[in-house]
């Protein structure tokens, strides 16, 4: 038998004072009400009550066990009223990976939706590694770019432009690649992180160009690769929402403006089959609504603007 549902029954066994009345308490026969309690005292190998003709009374175990099943039962029913209160409205901790280059998009994100929603606490974790999400319990992690394949769940967010740039200092010493084709005689600074390291893509007024590149810094980091870039080592193919403030402050200049270079998709990323809590599922609707325009086949205009 059920054992919550046979303490239920012991309870108002013992309020009631009689199986009778407890029955007509959980409309149910007394019979049903007498094989839950006969149940637990099997379970346990006491006696819970003593029963007379005209009534019944727990025993001083009994007594006991009665106070317990109510302080049980209470906290049980707080526990569902808490979690039905969370999904009305979000609340608890979101526990949130990022990508190192994602996080300049995503801090600022996080400071308006809990602007909105101020019981949401968020541990923000950010490693360029992929985590495993389940093993280091993560609820949700945000990724750019190309993802292996796995079992995870993924949810579109929008599109991050990448931007050909280079330092003042390096263009005044190598000089300004005017197309693509250029870029062979440039020191490029080469993302390992990317779908296809050593080779850029471009589309431009001539059609579309693939082009080798190489040079003397690889790194799987964005930041170390703007960090080398301003420091006027080379040309590099950076997140325009990483470098924004550098091109607005002309500490990076954007090379080929005639060319487009590749875009990158921003992902939202969790295990399967986990219920999505309300706060999960208010805050990926939120990134969706600042990241998107209002087709969803369209370029993410805030990425893109960041």
């Amino acid at each position: 038998m059920d054992r919550i549902t046979s303490m239920q029954a012991f309870i108002h066994v013992v309020e009631s004072g009689s199986f009778s009345g407890a029955a007509r308490r959980l409309s149910v026969s007394p019979a049903v009400v007498t094989g839950h309690v006969q149940s637990l005292e099997r379970r346990l190998g006491v006696q819970l009550l003593n029963r007379t003709t005209r009534k019944v009374n727990p025993t001083e175990i009994g007594r006991g066990f009665y106070d317990r099943c109510r302080h049980i039962l209470a906290e049980l029913e707080d526990a569902e009223a808490t979690a039905s209160a969370e999904q009305r409205s979000p609340r608890g901790t979101l526990r949130l990976n990022t990508s190192v280059s994602l996080a300049r998009l995503v801090a600022p994100l996080i400071r308006d939706y809990v602007a909105l929603y101020p019981d949401v606490a968020f541990e923000l974790v950010m490693s360029d590694r992929m985590v495993d999400m389940v093993e280091e319990s993560f609820d949700l992690a945000l990724r750019s770019g190309p993802l292996p394949d796995s079992s995870l769940k993924r949810r579109r967010l929008g599109i991050g432009r990448l931007v050909l740039c280079a330092a003042p200092a390096y263009l005044a010493c190598q000089g300004r690649p005017q197309r693509p084709a250029d870029l062979a005689g440039h020191n490029c600074l080469i993302d390992l992180n990317a779908a296809a390291a050593g080779r850029w893509h471009f589309s431009g007024p001539d059609g579309e160009h693939d082009v080798e590149i190489a040079g003397n810094l690889r790194s799987n980091s964005i930041e170390g690769l703007r960090a080398a870039t301003l420091a006027g080592l080379g040309v590099s193919l950076l997140p325009v929402l990483n470098i924004s403030e550098d091109l607005r402050q002309g500490a990076l200049v954007p090379l080929l403006p005639a060319w487009r270079t590749t875009e990158v998709v921003v992902q939202a990323i969790y295990p399967p089959g986990r219920h999505i809590s309300v706060k999960m599922r208010t805050f990926l609707d939120f990134l969706v609504e600042r990241l998107c325009q209002t087709s969803p086949a369209a370029p993410c205009a805030k990425v893109a603007a960041l």
